[in-house]
């Protein structure tokens, strides 16, 4: 039966982690427990389809939260999920691999689409308050529970500082990944690099396949920036081509392909009219590309680059370089912290990425859509076929009908857009 009752509903759980397990307490000794669990890698890795589950669990009550101080008091909804967004991040907390585990059972997923079933009518004082949403409301919404948690779920109790009213013309489905790539894309673009402040600036951005690069090819476009796109394969080039990358180059593998990337990258500079270098740098890969091929591209003095990860490990940043090319390198992390520090900018933020979204300058894809029953697939296309499962998956709980969303069922679909450069 899939239909929850008043008091309970269906939800995926992740009941253990897939790649670590429980370490054994060291008993020898005082002081031997820590307050964290502590989780030492399996023997074998188990698959993700066994440790992932749909279960009925309990509803959300409409949270209401008392408090002595008007201006903190805040809305909360109660959101019917039409979708829920998975990404690789998602895939890796459940595997135990994140930078973050929440405690076990949990309900994975940052990003939710759907509509307000209910608003508490809690009112504030505070001049920053976003707008009051209502019942029938068409929204997304983002989690930030223990790195993004919660989504998957058909229905979840959200504050409303947390939820955005959705342009009519935008399928909920397309908004069911936005928190986890595009915020996090726009923070490094805008927030970080301030690309707006720069007269058609160059941005190269490395990891251009994933979700976060390809919103980030996306964002930078609609910025109005050139871009070259950076894809570990070529077989990936396709999908930064499909969002409006002007340049698509591979940097493989290895430290030769990672110099001959460089060396590629100068010559676009140079026919692009960018003799001195790239303005910006969104880094996603790090590892030996950075020393090989990042620092040495980037335009020294005013040139920046925004760490965002590091897909292929981490390497020292030798200091001798930054100190001689006088780089900025900053580390961009969007979250609560940020956002805790900067509501009104974060809200302006999502704002521009919501008239973006309106406008038609971007145009979130939905690579991928899983049916409720299919919940562990979501998850496991992300290691499969080395990573070629990456962009936007979703988990659909109820179709929305009247939208007509650019995607195929367990394939990718790339959006027609004029071809990039060929350099």
């Amino acid at each position: 039966n899939n239909q929850p009752s008043t008091t309970r509903m269906l939800a995926v759980q992740v009941r253990d982690f897939a790649a670590v397990e429980a370490a054994k307490e060291n008993t020898n000794g005082p002081n031997q427990k820590s307050k964290r669990p502590r989780f030492q890698p399996r023997q074998r890795p188990a698959p993700l389809s066994s440790v992932i589950s749909l279960e009925q669990v309990a509803k959300p009550l409409l949270e209401v939260v008392p408090t002595q101080v008007p201006k903190e008091k805040e809305q909360f909804v109660l959101i019917k999920v039409y979708y829920a967004g998975i990404q690789y991040p998602d895939a890796l907390q459940a595997q135990g691999l994140y930078q973050v585990r929440p405690p076990l059972p949990y309900t994975p997923g940052m990003d939710c689409s759907g509509i307000v079933q209910q608003a508490s009518t809690i009112a504030t004082t505070a001049t920053t308050a976003p707008p009051m949403l209502k019942a029938g409301d068409r929204v997304m919404a983002t989690l930030y529970d223990h790195g993004g948690t919660g989504a998957c779920a058909q229905f979840v109790s959200v504050p409303v500082s947390q939820v955005w009213k959705l342009p009519q013309n935008v399928p909920l489905a397309c908004a069911a990944n936005i928190g986890r790539n595009y915020f996090a894309a726009f923070h490094s673009l805008q927030t970080i690099g301030q690309l707006r402040n720069k007269n058609r600036p160059l941005v190269l951005i490395d990891g251009a396949s994933g979700g976060v690069g390809l919103a980030a090819v996306e964002l930078a476009k609609a910025l109005g920036a050139m871009v070259i796109a950076g894809v570990g394969t070529k077989e990936k080039a396709q999908y930064p081509q499909g969002v409006g990358a002007d340049v698509v180059l591979c940097y493989g593998r290895t430290k030769e392909t990672y110099r001959q990337f460089k060396q590629q990258v100068q010559r676009a500079c140079g026919q692009m009219g960018y003799p001195y270098g790239v303005d910006l740098i969104i880094d996603m890969v790090h590892g030996e590309l950075f020393q090989h091929a990042l620092t040495t591209v980037v335009k020294p003095l005013d040139g920046k680059i925004v760490l965002v990860g590091f897909a292929a490990g981490q390497r020292p940043i030798q200091p001798g370089i930054v100190l001689v090319k006088e780089l900025n390198i900053v580390g961009s992390i969007w979250g609560p912290r940020w956002i805790g520090q900067y509501p009104q900018q974060h809200r302006q933020n999502v704002q521009d990425i919501l008239d973006m979204l309106g406008d038609g300058r971007i145009r979130p894809r939905v690579d991928r859509v899983f049916d409720l029953a299919q919940a562990a697939q979501a998850f496991e296309v992300f290691f499969r076929n080395g990573g070629s499962g990456r962009g936007n998956t979703v988990i659909e709980f109820q179709k929305e009908e009247g939208h007509t969303v650019d995607q195929r069922r367990g394939d990718v679909q790339v959006s027609s857009r004029p071809p990039p450069s060929k350099l």
